[in-house]
């Protein structure tokens, strides 16, 4: 194994950025870091494949940004419906959120975030080239993130996240000077990264582990002469180490590991059966003592969760029966871990008003504004299952608290 970090220019045109030339096998990796907001990233790449240099092209992309890369309407053949029945909402909303992101970078840089990844897809796609999409799935990468950090640390980091995407229409200089070194997930997190190693390994470390992972299945020396890895700056001296580094005997096992995500803990699977057991204890007891405190405590039950879901639902801009739909539903659905006030109240929403085809084509660039989010279809029926669900897990403590206090407060 040999690292240059120059080539001959007789072995490859002149690179402007940063980069890594590392052999192995009878292969050569040429590690390419670049900017993501940069026109000379783009550039270098477009240079370095029509070189013609390279039998392959390995890029820092997952299938599902592949896939809204080369397609950015994806998110509108897609089923709404299908997508609050899998539980995939919350993910969708950080996906409009960090594209809105993206898009107001372009609009005030004149680059889009990304375009030395679009280099590579064209002018591999050009030349008959193969791709190799070597990035985690961000999905995943959000999801190991939630669970290694701690639990207290959770909301503040992801309502960072969201706050940072959503509250503001012009993007910093200094923001788009970390975007530079890394996507935009790297850059929103960015400042809590350098100080917390739990979020410094799945979102940094874990995926230099993994990139070279897939290189390993998917380009091992001897298959291909020269590999270009087209990467985002802040990857090239971790994936370049890994690289260096005696190679895994298993890298599918490993990479699968990476791949792997905790299960919920026993306890916070039970912990929607048990706040129903409470309740309906609660109502048994209330029974018990007293016919009227009974029905006093399913009264309060029924205003106090019902009216927080409407009333959330309400700050969504929901259509007026789908208000009256989620202050029925909520006290009820709360009562039955299977199903949530939110499903129910963006299922009426759809029911309501269908998604127009204008709607999605335009979705990306509405969500750039927060009135936007309100003001698109797609995006408010995203909005009013988040609201719902919020609304009712507020109202299912508040008012379970006030059972709890009532019975408490019962003489003997």
């Amino acid at each position: 194994m040999t690292d240059s970090q120059e080539p001959t220019a007789a072995s490859q045109p002149i690179i402007s950025g940063p980069h890594r030339v590392i052999e192995m096998g009878g292969s050569r990796y040429t590690l390419l870091g670049t900017a993501h907001v940069s026109a000379e990233s783009a550039a270098d790449v477009r240079s370095l494949i029509r070189s013609g240099e390279f039998d392959a092209v390995a890029i820092e992309l997952c299938d599902s940004r592949h896939q809204n890369l080369s397609n950015p309407d994806a998110l509108g053949e897609q089923d709404l419906f299908a997508i609050f029945r899998q539980g995939k909402a919350g993910m969708v909303a950080a996906s409009l959120a960090l594209g809105a992101f993206q898009q107001r970078v372009a609009e005030q840089s004149g680059i889009e975030p990304g375009a030395e990844m679009r280099a590579a897809l064209e002018e591999t796609r050009r030349d008959g080239l193969p791709l190799l999409l070597i990035d985690r799935d961000v999905g995943i990468t959000l999801k190991r993130i939630y669970h290694n950090v701690p639990w207290w640390q959770r909301f503040s980091l992801f309502s960072g996240l969201l706050g940072s995407v959503l509250s503001r229409q012009e993007v910093s200089s200094d923001e788009i000077e970390r975007l530079k070194e890394g996507d935009v997930l790297e850059s929103t997190f960015s400042e809590f990264a350098a100080q917390s190693e739990a979020l410094f390994t799945p979102l940094i470390s874990e995926r230099d582990r993994y990139m070279v992972l897939r290189l390993a299945e998917q380009a091992p020396p001897g298959r291909y002469r020269h590999v270009l890895v087209v990467i985002g700056a802040g990857h090239l001296k971790g994936m370049a180490e890994q690289l260096e580094a005696p190679q895994s005997e298993s890298p599918t096992a490993e990479r699968e590991a990476l791949e792997s995500t905790p299960p919920p803990s026993r306890l916070w699977r039970a912990l929607p059966w048990v706040v129903t057991a409470l309740v309906l204890t609660g109502f048994a007891i209330g029974f018990s003592r007293n016919t009227e405190l009974g029905w006093q405590l399913i009264g309060e039950w029924f205003v106090i969760n019902g009216v927080l879901s409407g009333v959330a639902t309400l700050f969504a801009l929901a259509h007026p029966l789908t208000v009256a739909a989620t202050v029925v539903a909520a006290p009820l659905t709360s009562l039955n871990p299977t199903i949530g006030a939110g499903f129910v109240a963006a299922g009426v929403e759809l029911f309501l008003r269908k998604p127009k085809v204008r709607d999605f084509s335009t979705l990306r660039h509405d969500v750039t504004a927060l009135k936007g989010w309100w003001r698109n279809r797609v995006s408010r029926t995203l909005l009013v299952f988040l609201f719902a669900t919020l609304g009712s897990a507020a109202g299912t403590w508040i008012a379970g608290f006030r059972i709890a206090d009532a019975l408490l407060r019962l003489p003997g």
